[in-house]
């Protein structure tokens, strides 16, 4: 059975090269399929239109997020689409679009398929859920920890499940899901983690150790983080989207969110596929 969606939020890169065309193309596709557009403000004010929203509230007024962009474009919607339980399809007008995997030449296709129901269009993706200061973060991709430009390193003490794990020495450590495993966690020397398995990666950045190595952990894990540097610059970033300059015994309480996000994915590629358009990952001479 099909998927009804009467109206779709459009979300966009602004300075990415035809995005007027493109946009507009998009907005007469979804008009022959009966889907209303909602568009951001940054989107409407490309095309002289008044009826932009602010990007964060598109997600609570629609039933489908488009995004036109990169994977920072849609780094920066994903946990508000997540929490509001609607699916996200990411158009790549960026470089590398791991997350914007589908083409302009495949969105309608890609859109047809979701809306015919069609089986392995939706491709679901966990979050994490971090904790700091009483406050909570929603990441599709990773929480870091990670000193600023002084060159000494930094200690991190590391529990899971209650139990102490290690005192680590490096650069800092990124928890990963599996989406974010082919992103910063892939550069420290992380494992590849296809997008289902449910598991959680732990990569240190430069440790100071050879016995240290990355870690997978099963997603209902709970890992705990506590800075146990003093007299550094120290930051906590989530998605590379939002940086918070942490303290001596700062603690960070990490764990699988109660919600995932609804990633639509192009019928014509699978994920192995990706990573060898992507990342040249295996490829033949």
């Amino acid at each position: 059975m099909g998927k009804k969606i009467e109206t779709a939020g459009v979300v966009i890169k602004p300075h990415a090269p035809n995005i007027e065309k493109i946009l507009r193309d998009l907005m007469e596709g979804l008009e022959e399929r009966k889907i209303a557009c909602l568009l951001e403000d940054v989107a409407a004010r490309k095309l002289l239109l008044k009826e932009g929203l602010p990007r964060e509230e598109l997600p609570g007024r629609v039933d489908l997020m488009i995004v036109l962009g990169g994977d920072g474009t849609l780094l920066s919607i994903a946990h508000l689409a997540a929490q509001r339980n609607v699916p996200v399809l990411g158009v790549n007008l960026g470089r590398l679009g791991f997350l914007t995997e589908v083409p302009t030449d495949e969105i309608y296709i890609t859109l047809d398929s979701f809306l015919a129901g069609q089986e392995g269009i939706i491709s679901p993706r966990l979050l994490l859920e971090a904790g700091c200061r009483g406050k909570s973060y929603y990441c599709l991709n990773d929480v870091v920890i990670n000193k600023g430009a002084v060159a000494r390193m930094i200690q991190i003490g590391i529990w899971i499940d209650d139990r102490e794990i290690a005192a680590l020495k490096a650069d800092g450590l990124i928890v990963s899901t599996p989406t974010g495993s082919t992103a910063y966690s892939l550069s420290a020397g992380g494992p590849i983690v296809q997008p289902y398995v449910p598991a959680l990666v732990l990569s240190p950045i430069c440790p100071h150790t050879l016995s240290f190595r990355p870690m997978v952990v099963a997603s209902g894990s709970r890992i705990r983080l506590q800075l146990l540097t003093a007299g550094e610059e120290v930051y906590l970033t989530l998605d590379g989207q939002r940086g918070i300059t942490l303290g001596k015994n700062d603690i960070i309480e990490i764990k699988r969110a109660e919600f995932a996000l609804n990633l639509l994915s192009s019928p014509k590629r699978n994920y192995f596929d990706l990573l060898k358009e992507k990342l040249a990952w295996a490829t033949f001479p």
